[in-house]
């Protein structure tokens, strides 16, 4: 059974300044290269939190895209960040998961940040998505979307193996960011994956960070320290995780829920 090995890398962003951005993350992606297969990036990787989605938005075919492709092949490793992208006349805060053959999997985040007006300037997505990859399921998620138990729910555990959540979570709200992290671990019986940019956005909001992977019994197994850049690598280990599923089966006591 395939382990696979997983980086979050934790960092300040330039604030609406994607080719800064894009040459920041080469560099501290550089030496990843043989280490890993999958690496994540904070949501709106090459903005930072921005509500300017028509004057930042760029298409599929955009620079940052081609971007993604070159690191992951590069790496031989997936990668996966959100990017404000424009599609069909639409704007979307886009979850790219990107392999090295070039491939993409997109996921429009579907719960938007009202509170920042999000909604007033994205598009919402509709669908959950759970991607392939080397022999792992993985469930595609943003930001918010953590705070919705219901859309990321692990059906009877036949559904994805771990879940990934990719944020500009800001300090003032860590507490739940790191708890409900765990809480979908465990309730969802899957190792957790989350990624949180550092440093202030351009309103001076603070970030801290707090990126982590998580296991499936709720105990963190690899971090980045708060409001400090770096990088955690954690392999994991889908005989375990079978394992435990099938010792303690608690999936098969869970409701069904349908999404509308």
């Amino acid at each position: 059974m395939p382990d696979l090995r997983v980086s979050i890398v934790q960092s300040a962003l330039h604030w609406e300044d994607a080719a800064a951005n894009r040459a920041l993350f080469a560099k501290k992606l550089a030496s990843l290269k043989g280490t890993t297969d999958l690496v994540l990036l904070p949501e709106m990787f090459t903005t930072g939190f921005s509500m300017r989605s028509r004057e930042l938005a760029e298409p599929m075919d955009g620079p940052t895209v081609a971007w993604m492709r070159e690191q992951a092949m590069a790496l031989d490793a997936a990668l996966y960040g959100s990017v404000i992208i424009t599609a069909d006349g639409k704007y979307h805060n886009r979850g790219l998961f990107v392999e090295p053959d070039g491939q993409v999997t997109v996921y429009d985040k579907r719960h938007l940040f009202r509170f920042a007006n999000e909604t007033d300037h994205y598009s919402a997505g509709e669908e959950r998505v759970v991607v392939g990859w080397r022999g792992w399921r993985i469930l595609l998620q943003i930001c918010y979307d953590l705070r919705f138990p219901v859309f990321s729910r692990n059906p009877r555990n036949n559904g994805y193996d771990m879940a990934l959540y990719v944020a500009n979570w800001p300090e003032v709200r860590r507490h739940p960011w790191s708890t409900l992290l765990v809480a979908r671990a465990i309730e969802n019986q899957a190792y957790v994956a989350g990624v949180n940019r550092t440093g202030d956005d351009g309103s001076g909001l603070p970030y801290s960070g707090d990126s982590v992977v998580i296991d499936p019994k709720g105990q963190v197994i690899a971090g980045v320290e708060p409001s400090r850049q770096g990088v955690a690598t954690a392999t994991l280990d889908m005989a375990a995780l079978k394992d435990f599923r099938t010792k303690f089966p608690a999936g098969n006591d869970a409701d069904d829920f349908r999404l509308g």
